[in-house]
């Protein structure tokens, strides 16, 4: 992989799902499916000036909707439940004091007690943001934290990356039909880091072993956004832009603006575009 800027950082079932992503101005795809539901949190530990962020991710094809957990390591009560997340469901940034935490899925609606399906120990980190994914098929689901950088981009310019998160193809690469690469040879489960790209419309050119298409995206200027590999319902690939930050300086998207800090009540998931599908 070799990006041009190395900067670090639902509702109702269906066999067959067309998820819309708002990227709200930023990203004109603009349209929405239904935010899973959020349970009424436990009471957070105590805020200490020290947060983080962090964010969960649905990224196994075949794997049905689940219910998300995330619970403080040291008492266990769950600090947020999210219902009948499907896939390609990405949920907003959760503001978290610093800490260890437990992410957790069991399918939906299953009863107390279930064993988790699959979980993960996360580290939150003073003002780093984190993207909490589930990926790959059911029978090898894993689980993978990765990195968010939300430096504001330059004047006239949005930030991206790409997340390999497709069961269909082992490597991909992503450029824009102009050369501009984004990805060579990402493996599944790879992000890459972030490359900055003048705001706009782009059309990406997507390359895996006997696959080869075209993505129109848009990218408003000062955002930072997530381009997710995903498979589509068809057995190849679609690019799913999410956006990460809509404006230079802004606080991550679902975070701060959705009432006034984590876990809030009224958190809503960052759904993708395109057509997307569980078998």
């Amino acid at each position: 992989m070799t990006p041009t800027d190395t900067s670090a950082p639902s509702g109702a079932r269906t066999t067959r799902r067309r998820a819309l992503l708002a990227l709200a101005a930023a990203v004109g795809l603009a349209a929405a499916a239904g935010a899973p539901a959020v349970a009424a949190p436990a009471a957070p530990p105590a805020a200490s000036g020290e947060e983080g962020w962090v964010r969960v991710a649905h990224l196994s094809p075949d794997t049905k909707e689940v219910d998300v957990a995330l619970s403080a390591l040291s008492g266990g009560s769950n600090l947020l439940e999210l219902e009948e997340v499907g896939y390609g469901v990405v949920s907003d940034y959760m503001q978290l004091p610093v800490g260890t935490y437990v992410v957790s899925m069991v399918p939906a609606t299953a009863k107390p007690g279930t064993e988790a399906m699959i979980e993960a120990s996360i580290t939150v980190e003073k003002d780093k943001s984190i993207t909490v994914a589930a990926f790959g098929e059911n029978k090898d689901l894993r689980t993978r934290v990765f990195q968010d950088d939300l430096t504001s981009p330059d004047a006239g310019a949005s930030r991206i990356r790409l997340i390999q998160a497709s069961t269909v193809t082992d490597r991909v690469s992503v450029q824009t039909t102009t050369g501009l690469l984004i990805a060579e040879d990402a493996e599944a489960g790879d992000s890459t880091n972030y490359a900055s790209v003048p705001a706009g419309p782009w059309d990406l050119e997507l390359t895996a072993e006997g696959i080869e298409d075209v993505a129109p995206i848009s990218l408003a200027n000062g955002s930072v956004n997530t381009l997710f590999v995903l498979d589509n319902s068809d057995g190849g690939l679609t690019v799913m832009p999410v956006l990460d930050s809509a404006s230079v300086g802004a606080a991550p998207i679902g975070g701060v603006q959705t009432g006034g800090g984590y876990l809030a009540a009224g958190t809503e998931a960052r759904v993708l575009t395109g057509e997307v599908w569980s078998r």
